[in-house]
């Protein structure tokens, strides 16, 4: 067993629903073949059990490791492709490397460039949009096994309107994506995530077929885009008689519990209540959105239809791994849409990047760090100096502190990383 001391900040409840900031400071985390077993005063944790080693945290602050629900893994070399909507930057930066993902070598080298840049920011589990290819898929779960993330992804799937490489068929789909879940779901830390692309790129049929393959793979998530961009939107109901974009996943049985939609941007009150009844989660991805010219997300018609909402960095059009980053352009997001806007505190914030993301992934035991949880952590440390340095010196309370942690923290900030107790060396 170690005692890990240190102050300790998370929110094991919704602070959307009362919920507050919890922060414990000069406290003993005892764990134990990676669960935490007990929690209090370090003296008291260290008194009851003498004999253990003790990991002293006590010179940064510790959260719980950041929940990624929305990220895709052969865009990373595509960031920084500013100065274009979606679809338009699609074909010009982001499918273009999805084609690339054919190379077995370059894209493993890609998966291991992607996992350790998520780890390196505080990721420690992530919903991750896979590639077209299913040697490029195989790459990430070997990669993520290698650095020991959380990972749930998939096959990406489309058979109609992309560039013809990537391109598959309802059969070829079925085979591959069974075949993969085969060889990676419930592996170690990985689990599989049925992932048509989206609607604009898959017909009914591929759509069915993504049903069978829920039911064929127990257990599996369900993970797509819905209503990014107007003309997206536009495009989708013209080839679904005028279908609202929900409807055509609903309709094969695909918002349920399982699913976790991206983006949501432009939804309709219908669409809304549709995903708040099957306890469906919305990925919300603020710097994506921006940098696009997607759309201010409407957070508070989430909320007051009970969506569940959690964050997703969405490289490559979003502009990092930083769940900090996205958490403070939320925030912005939010303020600029005034009084239609929702508000947003440091523990929403936090909130939104851990517990409620592992709330949509189906990962019970992590996103925050009590007992019974996972040590799934993150150990932030400024340096001497730096603008956070300086910013942490002078908060009044902890709230503050985190507020600043949000507004002024980099991948940077992040001196240690640890799943299930382990610490990583990404």
């Amino acid at each position: 067993m170690t005692i890990f001391r240190g102050t300790f900040i998370d929110t094991p409840e919704n602070p959307f629903n009362g919920g507050n900031l919890r922060v414990d400071s000069d406290t003993g985390l005892l764990v134990q073949d990676g669960l935490i077993v007990a929690r209090g005063p370090f003296l008291e944790i260290r008194s009851a059990h003498p004999a253990e080693q003790i990991v002293d945290l006590t010179d940064g602050v510790v959260l719980p490791g950041f929940v990624d629900t929305h990220v895709h893994f052969p865009q990373i070399r595509a960031v920084g492709g500013l100065g274009l909507p979606l679809l338009e930057w699609l074909d010009r930066y982001a499918l273009p490397e999805e084609a690339r993902m054919a190379d077995v070598s370059y894209a493993t080298g890609v998966a291991n460039e992607f996992v350790r840049g998520l780890a390196a920011a505080g990721t420690t589990s992530a919903l991750v949009f896979g590639a077209h290819y299913s040697d490029a898929v195989d790459a990430l779960f070997n990669a993520a096994s290698g650095v020991g993330l959380r990972i749930t992804s998939g096959l990406v799937l489309s058979d109609r309107l992309l560039r013809p490489e990537l391109l598959t068929t309802p059969v070829r789909a079925y085979a591959e994506s069974l075949a993969l879940a085969n060889r990676w779901h419930n592996v170690g830390r990985n689990r599989y995530a049925v992932t048509p692309r989206f609607s604009l790129s898959c017909t009914d049929d591929l759509l069915a077929t993504c049903r069978e393959l829920m039911d064929a793979i127990p257990g599996a998530l369900f993970t797509s885009h819905v209503n990014e961009n107007e003309a997206e939107i536009a495009s989708v109901a013209d080839l679904f008689g005028g279908a609202d974009y929900v409807t055509t996943y609903d309709r094969h049985g695909l918002v349920d519990r399982r699913t976790v939609l991206a983006h949501n941007v432009h939804p309709t009150d219908v669409e809304l209540k549709v995903l708040a009844t099957s306890g469906a989660t919305v990925a919300h991805c603020p710097t994506s959105n921006a940098a696009l010219g997607s759309g201010l997300f409407p957070l508070s018609r989430h909320l007051q239809y009970g969506v569940r909402v959690a964050l997703g960095s969405d490289v490559g059009a979003g502009t990092g791994f930083s769940l900090l980053k996205e958490g403070l352009q939320a925030y912005f997001c939010q303020q600029l849409l005034a009084d239609q806007g929702r508000p947003l505190t440091a523990a929403h914030l936090l909130y939104l990047s851990t517990a409620a993301g592992a709330e949509a992934l189906d990962l019970p035991h992590v996103g925050h760090l009590s007992v019974g949880q996972h040590f799934d952590a993150q150990l932030l440390r400024p340096a001497d100096g730096s603008p956070l340095a300086v910013g942490l010196t002078h908060a009044e309370d902890t709230e503050e502190a985190l507020a600043r942690i949000f507004t002024l923290g980099t991948p940077a900030d992040v001196q240690a990383v640890w799943i299930n107790g382990t610490l990583l060396h990404p």
